[in-house]
């Protein structure tokens, strides 16, 4: 009987924030796989063991969360004053699907780590000591990262005292900026509101008419008032996950959504875009206890705030998702700057499922339309594992 051997590909398994995936150098894949298409699909989806029908991902790198079905490929950048071209995919847990639609937020915090450790940014930009900033393109989205890396003796400094909620060991301070978030080039409808209202009536069948926040920054994403859907905000994990009711009305918000927002043409089409839009829900500030089990006071946060991904409730929150809050937190009369207070908002700390998390953004509004010209947030990355992965030759 023949059989394929094994073939071994450079990889390094890095946490960014609260998410972790496989991130590759584009030179050192197998030659088929530089290019989009269906060899780097499914050399993907081997790498991190999907389709999974047990949905555990036990043949692979991920860990059967959306959180941990990530890949990422990293390239010397061809744009302009940029140094790294960073492409995520998103991997299906259960089917043979890797989204290409939107960014990782998260996972931006270890590109420019990565993007030091292997010779993707030039020498000269890196100090001896003090902080190198990356610049990044973000491929997915067409939208550029700027990442400030802290160096110590040369070497990307990964260790410290910076704590993140949802990440149980405190690690070096990765502060991230998104610039211009709103989608202007290929998101839904080419603007950061893509219907043009600040809240819009979204009739979700057997659901009903909800009042939405729309909007396109960081990530498409659908926001909701909690207590329209039967909710508090303080929702924990097992609320949700264990609910296939909960989970099927979220997928059908989702998807009337996404065809509300421009993001596909009819709702069939949402099981092929699992990775955007999001849907998230928002609440007026409440006390709880995080899923580590560290109180959050209603005076601690000014909003509440729980997202889905990947049609389960995140653990703690999507980097992108965050950008989204910040940005929509900032322009009054949206959703999520009502159960903030309202008002003029330069930044936020919003309650997730783990803990907290500050986000600020830049807002103006000129000739009744708003732009933003970026959103700030800290995150942390480290390397967990390099070396090589193993796929079986005939995979892709």
């Amino acid at each position: 009987m023949t059989h394929a051997p094994q073939i071994k590909i450079p990889a390094t398994y890095m946490r960014g924030g609260t998410s972790k995936g496989v991130f590759f150098r584009l030179q050192d894949l197998p030659e088929a796989a530089q290019v989009p298409g269906a060899a780097r699909d499914a050399l993907l989806l081997r790498v991190i063991g999907s389709p999974d029908p047990y949905g555990k991902q036990i043949d692979g790198m991920g860990a059967a969360t959306s959180s941990t079905s990530k890949t990422v490929i990293l390239s010397t950048s061809g744009k302009p004053d940029h140094d790294v071209d960073y492409l995520f995919g998103q991997v299906a847990i259960d089917k043979a699907f890797v989204d290409w639609s939107g960014n990782c937020g998260n996972l931006s915090a270890a590109v420019g780590s990565f993007a030091i450790s292997n010779g993707l940014v030039e020498a000269d930009r890196i100090p001896q000591n003090g902080m190198a900033t990356v610049r990044i393109w973000q491929a997915n989205i067409s939208k550029t990262i700027i990442a400030h890396v802290p160096i110590t003796d040369g070497a990307v400094q990964e260790t410290g005292d910076f704590e993140l909620d949802g990440v149980t060991f405190p690690a070096a301070e990765v502060q991230l900026e998104f610039i211009s978030p709103a989608a202007d080039e290929e998101g839904a409808g080419g603007s950061m509101f893509p219907t043009g209202n600040l809240t819009d009536e979204l009739e979700v069948p057997g659901v009903g008419t909800l009042t939405v926040t729309m909007i396109n920054a960081g990530i498409p994403t659908i926001f909701v008032n909690a207590e329209a859907i039967g909710y508090t905000g303080i929702e924990l994990q097992d609320a949700i996950n264990g609910d296939p009711k909960a989970l099927a009305m979220f997928e059908t918000i989702r998807a009337h959504g996404a065809v509300r927002m421009g993001l596909i043409q009819h709702v069939d089409e949402a099981a092929n875009r699992q990775h955007t839009p999001k849907v998230a829900f928002v609440a007026k500030p409440a006390g709880y206890i995080s899923s580590s089990g560290k109180p959050v006071g209603a005076g601690d946060i000014d909003l509440l705030v729980r997202a889905m991904s990947m049609g389960k409730l995140h653990h703690a929150m999507m980097g992108t998702a965050a950008v989204a809050i910040g940005t929509a937190a900032a322009i009054p009369g949206t959703l999520v700057n009502l159960a903030a207070g309202g008002g003029a908002l330069s930044a936020v700390r919003f309650g997730h499922p783990s803990g907290t998390l500050r986000v600020g953004a830049e807002a103006s509004k000129n000739n009744d339309e708003w732009t933003v010209t970026k959103a700030i947030m800290s995150r942390s990355a480290r390397v967990l594992m390099e070396g090589w992965v193993r796929v079986p030759g005939d995979a892709f």
